[in-house]
Order: C-alpha cells, then sequence, then structure tokens
C-alpha cells in the first residue's frame, strides 16, 4: 500500500492531465479548443504582419522570387 501512495505522489499531475484529456475528450470540447487556438494564432500573426509591414513584404518578395 505504501508503493501505492508513493506512485499517486510521484505521478499526480501525469493522473490528473490523463483525466482532463479524457473528459475533452468525452465532451468533444477539443473541437472548441482547437477553434480558440486557430483564432488566438490569427491575431497574433495578424499583428505581426501589421507591426512589421516593410520586413514581410520584403520576406514575402524574396520567398516569391525564389519559387
Amino acid at each position: 500500500m505504501d508503493g501505492f501512495k508513493n506512485f499517486l505522489s510521484q505521478y499526480k499531475g501525469a493522473i490528473i492531465g490523463i483525466i482532463i484529456a479524457i473528459l475533452i475528450l468525452c465532451t468533444k470540447l477539443y473541437d472548441l479548443i482547437i477553434a480558440c487556438v486557430v483564432i488566438i494564432l490569427g491575431a497574433i500573426i495578424g499583428n505581426y504582419v501589421q507591426q512589421n509591414k516593410y520586413s514581410v513584404k520584403e520576406k514575402l518578395k524574396n520567398f516569391i522570387d525564389r519559387l
């Protein structure tokens, strides 16, 4: 029994993570999570492009020229 308690205390975070992952999969919340991640990435990329217009334009021009 002492070994089981040590196992639980050592891997408590992993066990909680597995339980949360199972709940997310069972309730299909992963669709919502993926949608939120895509929205956040789009906002970050849009902000980066807006802040660095000229460098992004040069990088795209160089990339297109290589093609």
